[in-house]
């Protein structure tokens, strides 16, 4: 099990993948919105996505986990 993090503190804006998803290690799996810009949250592993941790318009901080990998 491993997690993807956020990168910095901003809010939910999109998550792109679903519970189920076959995801790649690089793949763009969420964008944050921070101070009026869109940063996108990439995958530092391969997997497959257990469970979206952290929903669209919720505030995270740098390091909160956003998606829960298998």
């Amino acid at each position: 099990m491993s997690f993807i993090q956020a990168s910095m503190a901003g809010n939910v804006w999109k998550i792109v993948v679903s519970v189920g998803d076959t995801i790649e290690k690089g793949q763009e799996v969420a964008i944050l919105e921070s101070m009026k810009m869109e940063i996108p949250i990439e995958a530092e592993v391969a997997g497959t996505v257990k469970a979206i941790v952290k929903p669209e318009g919720e505030f995270v901080n740098e390091g909160d986990h956003l998606i829960e990998l298998d």
